[in-house]
């Protein structure tokens, strides 16, 4: 399916929107654009999970204004985006339907294939409250990309009663063997993100959180030098995820 944003044709390629690259029949600076717009769309995922650590800034201390006063979490977690929408981006409809991070806030697939200049207008509305000294104008494009062109419908990869990936381990064997183990170890126990006594691995999150996992695998993680597997299908991170699923969680 092709879409136009602007002066760019899209091509949406499962659930990413991939601006028209080498192979199709668009100009050189078109194809320039398009490879560009990839990367702003990775960028804008790692804004949203946290703006502060890709920036190299702090968040705010205290609580968000429009943070519910029920919710659980308060001061500098409740100014990250994810926080309210979940990492399945279904809000009060998704993972964060209960539990600690439970707001009652709806997410945001509403919004997939928005212009994003109108998402750029709610992002930094009266209740979300982004302004430019906390994200530049160029950052805040990319998030309002990603939310237009890099949201994925997780159900489609991970059974949400289960938490189980639909995918498949063994394919998904490859990837992590060449490309994860370069960090996290064959076994997914060379980087601890817990502590000594209370470890946690990235089979840890991947079996407690798979949501946080599929996007942390499609987008990076802010503020470290992982990259970003978007240009990969949907379905292979997956098959990534079911993998990572069989690693050890302590």
């Amino acid at each position: 399916m092709t879409r136009r944003i602007g002066k760019i044709s899209v091509i949406i390629l499962g659930g990413l929107a991939f601006a028209a690259a080498a192979g199709f029949p668009v100009s050189t600076a078109a194809d320039e654009a398009a490879r560009s717009q990839v990367w702003d769309i990775a960028r804008g995922g790692q804004l949203y999970d946290n703006w502060a650590k890709v920036l190299g800034k702090e968040l705010p201390n205290e609580t968000h204004p429009a943070y519910p006063a029920t919710g659980k979490q308060k001061g500098a977690a409740t100014w990250r985006c994810k926080e309210c929408h979940g990492w399945d981006y279904k809000g009060a409809d998704g993972a964060y339907a209960k539990g600690s991070h439970h707001t009652g806030i709806k997410g945001l697939r509403a919004m997939v294939g928005a212009d994003p200049k109108a998402i750029l207008r709610v992002i930094t509305d009266n209740t979300h409250r982004y302004n430019e000294e906390m994200i530049g104008r160029g950052e805040m494009e990319k998030l309002a990309l990603f939310v237009s062109l890099g949201q994925i419908d997780m159900d489609l990869h991970i059974d949400r009663s289960t938490r189980k990936s639909r995918g498949e381990a063994g394919r998904g064997a490859p990837y992590f063997q060449t490309i994860c183990a370069v960090c996290h170890g064959f076994d997914g126990k060379t980087l601890n993100f817990g502590t000594p006594e209370a470890p946690e691995y990235v089979g840890t999150v991947a079996s407690e959180n798979p949501w946080e996992f599929m996007h942390k695998a499609r987008f990076g993680q802010p503020g470290i030098p992982m990259i970003s597997l978007i240009t990969l299908p949907d379905s292979t991170i997956a098959d990534l995820l079911a993998l990572t699923q069989t690693l050890p969680e302590k």
